[in-house]
């Protein structure tokens, strides 16, 4: 249906017959006016104090309107000075959202010309990079929800020592944006940063597309952010609406269907909707949102119709396309970037309370970050080595390490196996690159690769970025994952000020940790090391075309 700039088609029938009492059922209950009302009743007793405080973002394109022309006056000010250059220094909501809107509203993705650097890794060749870039001119967005995340903490931390060390007054480009009350407000207060803006605290973070932490980075890199805010609002009042022509009615009720008949998946391929990297940001919410309690549904992100994992889709998987229904497509989601955030985050947080899960909670996203923190605690008391255990495998350039369940296996190729083969049917491969994500940008061929030889549904992710994102549903969700965690050697590692550890140390502390959590939850993790960066991700490309299901 269409309707305020955003439309949802449910194109197969059995989908669609499948959905129609779900959709009769948010009708009869007027659960869309409800949630426009912010009801927080909606998801059950047990979620009412979460969802209490955090359904804000339902009217954001209305509250956030003032921000507009604050941050049309700040750029200003800063192109006045000649600072033109925006990095981003966030993790999850605080960049997925930023980086879909700059890079749709100029019209190219990671590697072409675009506006924003978004740094969202520990990967120190990543950070290095972007300290590389014209410091003269640039200006650095250092954003936080707690205020705590460590990953920004250290590129704050780095970024302000660079920019003394090249005689430029730190604080003057420094912006900041995190709830009220948190440490790194007032840190900015004491410091003096350029300025420190207050996104609202009753939105969680894959819900904050339309706060200060999608507009302030935007805004700065020239977005049009009074125009997004003007898609979202012509979208709204069908949002709200009970009724079966309701997009977000149908587009949940539909993923909910799926799920409760056995398709816990949900492959999202872009078919021409121009939103560039829309399915990295649906990732994160429909993942966080939804994959808990052993339930949820797990975003699959191809790279395009014909991909595998989309044209081969199982029935364990519903597949969709940003933009017209194309191939074989069951569901198509089309309209504006504005529109598409509102209509998605309705969804799926109608999805939610049909599948009979809190939407805005959390529950497993900590353990890693915990166990990543043990390890540095560890490693920095010396009361543990901080190398890992002997590997069970070198085959030339890369280092194999995982549990009992691998055995002895005598080449990658047969290591890859035995991971794939410990996968459940409809299970999934989860690929895991501790990378660059531009130097080491090939590894992402991987993702297609494992899908098309195992026929299992396969997601790839930056690390420590998934752990922001789809980490949740890992530990949460179907326990019917396998796991292909990619490391890499370090060439040139660089030192976090005024901390125990570099990035490199942090970046195998946050892959350890993980790999730890996971294990625990019983999944099976194959540790890959890249002694050498670039021949290690060819003998693995390599290695994959030997594996079979």
């Amino acid at each position: 249906m269409s309707a305020g700039g955003v439309s949802v088609s449910l194109v197969d029938p059995q989908l669609a017959d499948a959905a129609a009492a779900l959709v009769e059922k948010l009708v009869g209950d007027g659960v869309a006016s409800a949630l426009a009302r912010q009801d927080a009743t909606l998801w059950g007793p047990d979620a009412q104090s979460e969802a209490s405080r955090r359904l804000s973002w339902v009217s954001l394109h209305e509250s956030s309107r003032p921000l507009v022309d604050r941050l049309t006056a700040l750029r200003g000010d800063l192109h006045a000075e000649g600072v033109d250059r925006v990095v981003l220094a966030g993790m999850g909501g605080s960049s997925l959202a930023p980086e879909v809107i700059c890079h749709t509203r100029s019209g190219s993705a990671v590697g072409g010309e675009h506006p924003i650097t978004v740094l969202d890794t520990t990967d120190p060749g990543q950070v290095s990079d972007a300290l590389a870039g014209d410091l003269s001119r640039t200006v650095l967005v250092v954003s936080s929800k707690s205020g705590g995340t460590v990953e920004t903490d250290s590129q704050r931390r780095t970024f302000a020592q660079v920019f003394a060390a090249n005689g430029i007054d730190a604080a003057s480009r420094m912006v900041v944006v995190t709830d009220p009350g948190t440490k790194l407000e007032e840190l900015a207060g004491n410091l003096g940063y350029r300025a420190t803006i207050e996104a609202d605290p009753d939105v969680g973070g894959r819900y904050s597309a339309l706060t200060a932490f999608g507009l302030v980075p935007s805004a700065l890199a020239g977005v049009d952010v009074g125009a997004l805010l003007g898609e979202a609002a012509a979208a709204a009042p069908a949002l709200a609406a009970d009724s079966a022509d309701n997009p977000a009615v149908l587009l949940g009720a539909a993923l909910a269907a799926a799920h409760n008949a056995g398709a816990e998946k949900v492959v999202l391929a872009d078919s021409g909707s121009g939103l560039i990297g829309f399915g990295d940001w649906a990732e994160q919410l429909i993942a966080e949102s939804t994959g808990k309690q052993g339930l949820g549904l797990l975003p699959v992100v191809v790279e395009n119709p014909d991909a595998p994992g989309f044209v081969d889709h199982g029935s364990d998987a519903t597949v969709v396309t940003i933009g017209p229904a194309v191939g074989n497509a069951q569901i198509a989601a089309e309209g504006t970037l504005g529109g598409q955030f509102l209509l998605w985050e309705t969804a799926v947080a109608l999805a939610g309370r049909l599948i009979g899960i809190n939407p805005f909670d959390q529950p497993d996203v900590e353990s890693a970050k915990q166990a990543t923190r043990d390890l540095l605690a560890e490693a920095d008391s010396g009361s543990a080595p901080s190398k890992d255990e002997a590997p069970v495998l070198v085959d030339g350039s890369v280092e194999v390490r995982g549990g009992p369940w691998l055995g002895s296996p005598g080449t990658l190729a047969e290591a890859i196996q035995t991971l794939v083969n410990a996968a459940p049917d409809h299970g999934y491969v989860a690929v895991q690159a501790y990378l660059d994500r531009l130097d080491d940008a090939s590894a992402i061929v991987l993702r297609a690769e494992v899908a098309a030889r195992t026929g299992l549904q396969t997601t790839f992710g930056w690390g420590p970025r998934f752990l922001h994102s789809t980490g949740q549903y890992h530990k949460g969700g179907h326990q019917n994952g396998v796991f292909l965690q990619i490391t890499g050697s370090v060439a040139d590692d660089l030192a976090i000020p005024d901390q125990p550890f570099t990035f490199g140390q942090l970046q195998h502390a946050q892959a350890a940790g993980d790999a730890q959590v996971l294990t625990d939850h019983g999944r099976p993790v194959l540790r890959v090391h890249l002694a050498d960066r670039a021949a290690g991700l060819v003998a693995l490309a390599n290695a994959v075309t030997e594996v079979t299901r």
